[in-house]
């Protein structure tokens, strides 16, 4: 916990018109300051920040609050989240109260698996730009996907070498303990050595609501048999993949906008949906549908679309998905991609206004999809 001390002092130092001049553009007008809410859309600018009352207020939305509850809102953190944010901006020491033995031993073993894993991104997307294997094959295999440069450095994205120990040599050299390389899956060990468990893969960070790397995915390049398609991060005191939607926190205000969250599969889906301009996606990272997953959606809009591939397994999924979404009190609504397509493929074939019309001209709520799938599956036992 945070001590009382230390929130004194952050409130203390706080200039509201600076906090939210960070991320709206505001204007002076009298006493008080106006601009385009962030919360909603706008053309008339009906958001104000009075600095003498250290509050905004909406007269669109309704939205209204002091500081920490903008950082709140706008950046979708908890209380103790915001505060540490502005303690950080400020420069103010945090002291927190006494917390168990174990509590501790959990919070640095997290705070070293961050650090671990902002080396690793920085190490992979190194590879990738700079080094001549990770230019020829990394690069290249993504530049044949479509992916620019500018949401290549945007999602990190990094290439890992395809040699036995390249990453875990430079590691344990900056002297990064075995354990952590362990605990976070880019090492293992093979004959009693360390060896680099993502070799010859393109990396995908993981980040979370913050911005900091849970962990990562990694996918093979091309068809192999050699391993899975991707391999993800394992479970430890960070990474918790029930709990986790890949690119939320870069959809996070695209999200808030426009009042709607869609629901991807793939981390490629996601990756090339924001190239084409459609930012309020994430996706479940190949995994089935959590009802924490479906909570974190919940916190920012009350209107899911989930968009799924339309062969079976795409089908099934969505199902799986569309029951748990209900159970969470969400608005959902589901559209599958044309068959042989993801939603990866399609955007990059029919280009983004055709992909929007095609999302909008399709998206069935939950008796609609039913009914199809039904009359679907009747069609194919005839």
């Amino acid at each position: 916990m945070i001590t009382q001390q230390t929130i004194q002092q952050i409130l203390s130092r706080i200039d509201i018109v600076e906090i939210v001049g960070g991320f709206v553009r505001l204007k002076k007008r009298g006493v008080n300051y106006l601009g385009l809410c962030p919360f909603h859309n706008e053309k008339t600018p009906s958001f104000t920040v009075s600095p003498t009352k250290e509050i905004y207020k909406c007269f669109g939305c309704g939205k209204s609050g002091n500081t920490i509850s903008f950082i709140m809102e706008h950046e979708k953190y908890s209380y103790v989240e915001a505060l540490k944010w502005l303690a950080n901006k400020y420069n103010v020491e945090i002291e927190e109260t006494e917390i168990s033995p174990e509590a501790k031993q959990q919070q640095q073993a997290a705070d070293s698996l961050f650090i671990l894993n902002s080396f690793a991104q920085k190490y992979f997307s190194d590879i990738l730009f700079h080094h001549e294997q990770g230019t020829d094959i990394g690069l290249s295999y993504l530049k044949e996907r479509g992916f620019r440069d500018e949401i290549i450095e945007k999602f990190q994205l990094g290439y890992s070498l395809n040699e036995r120990d390249a990453f875990a040599t430079a590691a344990l050299q900056a002297q990064y303990s075995m354990e952590y390389l362990q605990k976070s899956g880019l090492v293992v060990l093979r004959d009693e050595r360390p060896a680099d468990n993502y070799r010859g893969r393109i990396i995908f960070p993981v980040h979370n609501q913050s911005g900091k790397i849970l962990g990562f995915g990694a996918r093979v390049i091309g068809k192999t048999d050699r391993g899975p398609k991707y391999i993800n991060t394992p479970e430890n005191e960070i990474y918790l993949k029930s709990k986790i939607l890949y690119g939320l926190y870069f959809a996070r205000q695209a999200i808030d906008k426009n009042d709607e969250c869609l629901l991807v599969e793939g981390y490629t889906d996601v990756i090339s949906l924001h190239q084409a301009g459609i930012e309020n996606v994430v996706a479940s990272g190949g995994t089935s549908l959590t009802p924490d997953q479906l909570r974190l959606v919940k916190k920012l809009t009350n209107n899911l679309t989930i968009i799924y591939d339309g062969d079976s397994a795409g089908i099934k999924a969505a199902m799986r998905g569309l029951d748990l979404a209900l159970e969470q009190g969400l608005n959902v609504q589901l559209v599958l991609i044309p068959d042989g397509d993801d939603p990866d493929s399609y955007v990059n074939k029919v280009g983004t206004t055709r992909f929007r019309e095609f999302i909008s001209d399709n998206k069935k709520d939950f008796v609609l999809f039913q009914l199809e799938v039904s009359l679907k599956e009747a069609g194919n036992d005839a």
